[in-house]
């Protein structure tokens, strides 16, 4: 499988990149905002959905993978403390919530009621791999 390089313009874009790193891990070391170029930026560990084989024994992979938003004017940590730089945090979804067109707010939610809240000028959001995939022992399983 070609590596994943992914464009966000619009929350429909964004959905599709939220879909794609479901279930991601990300050490909170991994997270960086660069105010005066107005880059937020992650680095994770993304289970690659797209990739399933096999009916009787899958196979799983994970891919190592860069996400990053421009032109985000702030940043808000909730439940993160950015001290624990080896913290693992699980990323369920990403959503955006409209504001005075085109701005608005990214939120990226993760398991354990952790999330971070981007305060953008307008969607701009790119994903891309980095690297080869590993196996991955499963699937991530969700507790309800």
């Amino acid at each position: 499988m070609n590596q994943l390089k992914l464009v966000a313009l619009d929350e429909e874009d964004l959905e599709i990149i939220s879909a794609h790193v479901q279930d991601a891990v990300v050490k909170v070391g991994d997270l960086a905002f660069d105010a005066p170029s107005k880059r937020f930026a992650l680095a994770m560990n993304r289970f690659a959905w797209e990739t399933k084989s096999g009916f009787f024994r899958p196979k799983y992979e994970r891919r190592r993978s860069i996400l990053h938003f421009d032109r985000v004017l702030s940043v808000k940590l909730f439940g993160i403390s950015r001290t624990k730089k080896d913290e693992v945090l699980e990323l369920l979804a990403i959503g955006f919530a409209q504001g005075e067109d085109p701005a608005g707010e990214i939120e990226l939610l993760f398991s354990g009621d952790a999330a971070i809240r981007l305060e953008v000028e307008v969607i701009e959001a790119r994903l891309t791999d980095t690297g080869a995939a590993w196996q991955a022992s499963s699937r991530p399983i969700h507790k309800t």
